[in-house]
């Protein structure tokens, strides 16, 4: 039993990762054969430059150190360099006729990441995202898909194209479950959407405890509270949002709460704790970080082995879909017919 999950490489990885697929990684791992994807590829959809690609790299190590700094253990976890293994495009291309535009086009998460990138229009590789990203699930038979929220649709799509598949060809793929998050997403530091790399407004689980203060000293809270004797409103509140998620004092939260309800207490004592609860939560994350670092060349040769595992998984999915589908009968009789032996696979 096989899990496939992974990240683009634009940035590190933040607290919204986290809580939207980073944790449920952690969890699943030793249940299933884990594999991680550095979809560089991906990347090229809304950042394509030759700087956005030469940092690639460099934010491929970062993604895997996060990875590893959260709780991933390198003797379980499969990471991968998307761009380094070519018949993933191959697979692309088988799939990309068993789904239509118009199913495509209904997926609003396109949108949002078409308008985030400062696109005019859509870029046909952003449509194609999701087919893309069911070769990704199916080159490994992933049997289960942790994402977050902006990635549910696109999991459905690789269930429905895999299902297509079956039916057409013979059953070949196993159909991937969507694993969803307790916490599907997570509101900014700024109060006006996710968090997110682009927007500015993350906290990120490589940040020093001293940026992490910084971060949650801005964070936006009640804008109806001028003074610490009017009493606020904590449903929808991000600081409370956060408490919520990473305070494991509870009591001490919903003592905050009650106080901030009735106008007893002020944001600086519950930003400062805020920041206390952030930190403990970081505070693992760091010294596994630090551990890791300080091996030199680990990260680098975890994704050199992964790449080349995973690339041998994926040539035999891609030579068993070109079986089923006949592709590969096709050229063998012509060769045949031209006195030509067929290559062994």
């Amino acid at each position: 039993m096989r899990m496939l999950t992974g990240d683009r490489p634009t940035g590190k990885l933040h607290l919204g990762h986290y809580v939207g697929s980073i944790a449920n990684r952690i969890a699943l791992q030793r249940e299933y054969e884990s594999y991680f994807i550095l979809a560089d590829l991906h990347m090229l959809t809304t950042k394509n430059t030759r700087e956005d690609i030469e940092r690639s790299g460099q934010r491929a190590r970062d993604l895997v150190l996060d990875a590893l700094a959260a709780g991933l253990d390198p003797e379980r976890s499969v990471f991968y360099l998307q761009s380094a293994i070519p018949e993933v495009t191959e697979i692309n291309t088988l799939l990309q006729n068993l789904v239509t535009v118009p199913r495509l086009q209904r997926i609003p998460s396109l949108k949002e990441m078409a308008r985030d990138a400062g696109a005019a229009e859509m870029p046909y590789g952003l449509l194609g995202y999701p087919v893309l990203q069911a070769a990704d699930i199916l080159c490994v038979k992933a049997h289960v898909v942790p994402v977050g929220k902006d990635n549910a649709a696109h999991v459905e799509v690789t269930r429905e194209i895999a299902r297509r598949f079956n039916v057409l060809y013979g059953e070949t793929f196993p159909i991937p479950r969507l694993i969803r998050a307790e916490v599907p997403t997570l509101v900014g530091t700024d109060g006006r959407g996710k968090m997110s790399k682009s927007a500015g407004n993350a906290i990120y689980l490589s940040d020093s405890p001293e940026e992490v203060r910084r971060k949650v000293a801005r964070m936006y809270t009640d804008p109806n509270r001028i003074r610490a004797d009017v009493p606020g409103r904590v449903e929808g509140n991000p600081v409370f949002i956060y408490h919520d998620v990473f305070n494991r004092d509870r009591a001490e939260v919903e003592d905050l709460k009650a106080r901030y309800r009735a106008g007893r207490v002020g944001d600086v004592e519950v930003k400062t704790k805020l920041a206390a609860a952030i930190n403990a939560f970081l505070d693992p994350m760091r010294e596994r970080r630090a551990r890791f670092e300080a091996e030199d060349g680990l990260v680098e040769r975890l994704i050199v082995e992964g790449t080349e595992r995973t690339r041998a998984l994926v040539k035999q999915t891609l030579h068993e879909m070109r079986s089923a589908m006949g592709l590969t009968g096709v050229y063998t009789g012509l060769l045949r017919a031209a006195g030509r032996q067929p290559a062994s696979v």
